[in-house]
């Protein structure tokens, strides 16, 4: 059977895609939205860990997978949870139609990551567990979470996905790995303390009009990013993410105010690619239009 290409994945023609991360710049994972027909594919060799999360199933139909020396067949029903590792191949046949399921590819160099962190076996990532139709809330409610980010842009959005793949890659190590549940140690000897707190806190500021990443933030607060989300957390009770778009919207209120800026140049000064992203994400945060808080102001 011929194999369309997208992304990183390779689908049968019955597979379409629907939403794709492709051009938004995520660095720590890649997600698709697709809808599957009835369908038999070939053995394909994955090179990332990739979790499948059925967002909309199907009762009726059945998913079956083998490779060399397994056979795993469970129902798609809505939340089920299908987990791959690196480096298995398998054969897939899906018999009734599956109306949308999200694909969410861990690069191996995610867990490599968490391996020097953490002090973990070598190769984490081959050592997941092949995982057929289960279920689990912390992956649900993450995926989904990937899944808003991926169809309603937000300020602060890349910097949410990367923290997101930081916990399911964590999140697998944990619980579904073949040498057993690993004991993540606690928070390295390097606590976010006053100083590493103002720096990083001052670079949000002096940076906010950029495309300000975890990987940036952790780098100035001296922690790996992994631990870096963690202590920014508990020191500022809401996450990298959430205070970088509060800051942003605290300088485009601002600037509506002042009234010299263009809707559109605040717009694009806050991280949004449009200005229809923007009215939606200010009227989200603050049940009003930016030009009916521009006429407020005025």
């Amino acid at each position: 059977m011929e194999l369309q290409t997208h992304g990183i994945r390779r689908y049968p023609p019955t597979s379409e895609l629907l939403v794709s991360s492709a051009g938004l710049g995520w660095s720590t994972i890649s997600a698709e939205l697709r809808s599957h027909g009835v369908t038999q594919a070939p053995a394909i060799v994955p090179q990332h860990v990739e979790i499948c999360l059925v967002v909309a199933g199907n009762k009726d139909g059945l998913v079956r997978r083998s490779g060399t020396g397994f056979c795993q067949e469970a129902l798609p029903k809505t939340g089920a949870i299908w987990l791959s590792p690196a480096g298995v191949g398998k054969e897939i046949v899906i018999t009734a139609p599956i109306p949308q399921t999200m694909h969410l590819y861990l690069p191996t160099a995610l867990f490599d990551r968490l391996r020097e962190d953490f002090n973990l076996p070598v190769a984490p990532a081959h050592s997941i567990r092949l995982a057929v139709g289960i279920g689990d809330e912390v992956i649900d409610q993450i995926g989904r979470s990937i899944l808003s980010e991926l169809t309603v842009e937000t300020a602060a959005g890349r910097m949410y996905v990367e923290t997101a793949s930081l916990m399911l890659a964590a999140r697998l190590i944990h619980k579904y790995c073949d040498y057993g549940p690993s004991a993540l140690p606690a928070l390295d000897a390097h606590p976010l303390d006053q100083v590493r707190l103002r720096r990083v806190l001052d670079y949000i500021s002096a940076n906010v009009d950029d495309d300000i990443t975890l990987a940036d933030l952790a780098r100035v607060g001296g922690q790996s990013p992994f631990h870096f989300a963690r202590k920014f957390t508990l020191a500022m009770g809401v996450a990298p993410k959430r205070y970088v778009s509060r800051m942003r919207l605290d300088k485009a209120m601002a600037e509506l105010a002042a009234g010299r800026l263009p809707l559109a140049q605040i717009a694009l000064n806050a991280g949004f690619s449009s200005q229809a992203s923007f009215t939606r994400a200010f009227r989200r945060a603050t049940s009003m239009t930016p030009r009916e808080y521009r006429r407020r102001r005025s």
